[in-house]
């Protein structure tokens, strides 16, 4: 009988041993005389049991974890082909309560399909959203797109159907779909996560935008340290032009569309689309002034549509299931559902897709078990590392664009950092101001000398250096960068540094003292 077992090759669970796992695994069952198939699939997003193992038996799977290969002579011993008892044995994933708790609408097939098999996808669902979409015709599927409440997910949170209407009205002899996977904010990956196991949906919604659109020729434009993402890319993209779903004739519908991933050169100012743009292009990444925009005036000057990974894999869904069943998740202005990413100082950190509304308090506590450390949280960043600091008395604000807006903070990619509290804040604000000196493109003045000057002032408030007075110099620095900076890294930068200024006053005063009400 032929034993089918799971193991990940997703980043996270390939730096904790899965290679290792998988090796032992193939070992120990020759050793036995055992017949192994061994699937490498992406990770289900659970990182706290990675690798997690899995073992398909009477129609459904059965999974262990963390596994290492300490473990594996006794996970065969036990009957690991028959999903045999274990301490390490997990039963059906799907009923993991971290997993079952989710709606997952992008990530059900991350985990579960070998990556870069075109007859995997397509026997767990995939490309019924194109299918729909050469159906319908390009007004239709905008149409959908829009009615769904689709809005970018890579951040700015801008209505995903307008932007796919500009482009699809622009007059131009040739036009282009860019996928934004310059996943640089700290404590996200659902890029990563996607790309690496499920990357056949970043495929079919960038056709779909192809289609919608049409642009003949796509770019995913992929940050240089995901060299395993790479690959699964390229490797999918060759497997996917010899299925005929992508190339000269999209599944047989007489439309071209032409794919290709490029890889960036390490600069965070590259996840801003126009910088992406000139880069692609073969030059240095600086941002570009607005007017035109891309969906106009992009790459190489043609009509361009720029989103992010998670917001043309959230596509395929909707083309297939309505816009209608998408947009009755969440709540407002916020509709459909937002990859979570839970990070930092957290037992049970992972990739979390959730309708919006949740809290980030239920995110912490219910999905991430509190702090690793069992210290009280202190701080939780939101959205990458010019999102703001929440304290504990915002903890149960919702995970929705106006909300966060509201408590001056902002949603981005969906990255979620916890710190307790031996937190310093004072070093938090003064990274904020490091990390723009060092990752401005040095176009405008408010960016490139008012991060460094940022630095300087910070530096002196925390050495007690006239407090009261610097730090009003900070406040007047941050409005100057917030008004006066060409693109979000100069404009947010001001975000962190005022929240953890507002929250956190203790931590700016010489020896801990209270500063006054003034100097706040």
């Amino acid at each position: 009988m032929s034993i089918r077992l799971f193991v990940p090759r997703d980043a996270v669970a390939l730096g904790l041993g899965a290679n290792r796992v998988a090796c032992a695994l193939k070992r120990g069952a020759e050793a036995r005389g055992l017949d192994v198939e061994i699937v490498r699939t992406g990770s289900r997003g659970l990182f706290w049991l990675e690798p997690m193992v899995e073992v398909e038996t009477e129609g459904h799977r059965v999974a262990y974890g963390p596994v290492t290969p300490a473990d594996v002579e006794a996970l065969l011993d036990a009957g690991l082909g028959e999903g045999g008892d274990h301490p390490l044995r997990l039963g059906d994933p799907e009923e993991i309560p971290y997993l079952a708790r989710q709606h997952r609408l992008t990530f059900h097939r991350c985990g579960v399909i070998d990556p870069v098999s075109v007859a995997d996808y397509r026997a767990h669902g995939g490309y019924r959203g194109l299918e729909a979409a050469l159906r319908l015709g390009p007004e239709a599927i905008v149409a959908a797109v829009r009615d769904s409440g689709l809005r970018g997910r890579g951040g700015a949170g801008f209505p995903a159907g307008i932007k796919w209407n500009t482009v699809m009205l622009a007059q131009a002899d040739r036009k282009y779909v860019v996928c934004n996977a310059d996943e640089g904010d700290s404590g996200t990956f659902a890029d990563r996560m996607m790309m690496e196991g499920d990357p056949f949906c970043l495929i079919e919604g960038m056709t779909i935008a192809a289609v919608a659109t049409g642009a003949t020729r796509g770019y995913i434009y992929l940050r240089s340290e995901y060299p395993q993402a790479f690959e699964t890319l390229r490797q999918a993209i060759a497997n996917g032009v010899a299925a005929g779903v992508l190339g000269d004739d999209v599944m047989g519908s007489g439309k071209n569309f032409h794919l290709e991933v490029r890889l960036g050169a390490g600069a965070y100012i590259c996840g801003e689309e126009t910088s992406l743009l000139e880069s692609l292009e073969g030059r240095r990444g600086i941002v570009r002034a607005k007017p035109p925009i891309p969906a106009l005036k992009g790459f190489l000057g043609r009509p361009t549509l720029v989103n992010n990974v998670m917001t043309f894999t959230a596509v395929p869904w909707i083309l297939e299931n309505g816009a209608e069943a998408y947009a009755a998740y969440g709540q407002g202005r916020s509709l459909g559902t937002l990859p979570i990413q839970l990070a930092g100082n957290v037992k049970h950190g992972g990739l979390i897709e959730y309708a919006f509304g949740i809290t980030l308090r239920e995110v912490i506590e219910e999905f991430g078990g509190g702090t690793r450390s069992g210290r009280p949280v202190r701080a939780v960043q939101v959205g990458g590392p010019l999102g703001a600091y929440f304290p504990d008395h915002l903890l149960d604000t919702p995970l929705d664009y106006e909300a966060m807006a509201g408590a001056k903070g902002l949603v981005g990619h969906g990255g979620i950092v916890v710190f307790d509290d031996t937190v310093d804040m004072a070093a938090q604000a003064r990274f904020a101001f490091e990390f723009c000196a060092t990752e401005s493109c040095g176009k405008c003045t408010p960016c490139r000398i008012g991060a460094t000057r940022g630095v300087e002032t910070m530096d002196k408030v925390i050495a007690g250096i006239r407090p009261e007075a610097n730090l009003k110099l900070v406040e007047d620095l941050c409005e100057v960068m917030t008004d006066g900076s060409l693109c979000a890294m100069g404009g947010l930068t001001p975000m962190p540094v005022m929240s953890a200024i507002t929250h956190f006053p203790e931590d700016f005063s010489p020896r801990g003292q209270q500063l006054p009400a003034a100097a706040e």
